[in-house]
């Protein structure tokens, strides 16, 4: 009885995990979104460098989201990024 209590408490564990990353990524884009809005970065004209995306060679603190998010709102087509590595939004989403 031990064993399978600690099996599903190990399986609830995993999928609120999954569950939490996946939040975190999806405020991390609203923020993006947000970010992009304020400096006015509506086009490859006024595309905006995001200090948040520059590569670091130390990573100290906790993990952070916004690459992963900024990845997935390229993909999407919501932010386009120019050949200089600025960034722009393409399209408001409707979801966030």
């Amino acid at each position: 009885m031990q064993i399978t209590l600690g099996i599903l408490f190990l399986i609830l564990v995993f999928i609120l995990t999954r569950y939490g990353i996946t939040w975190r990524i999806k405020r991390a884009g609203s923020r993006i979104i947000n970010d992009l809005e304020r400096l006015g970065a509506q086009s490859t004209d006024s595309a905006v460098e995001l200090p948040y995306m520059k590569k670091q060679l130390i990573k100290i603190g906790m993990r952070d989201f916004k690459p992963t998010a900024m990845q997935s709102l390229l993909e999407a087509g919501i932010v386009g990024m120019t050949g200089s590595g600025k960034y722009y939004l393409k399209m408001k989403p409707l979801n966030f």
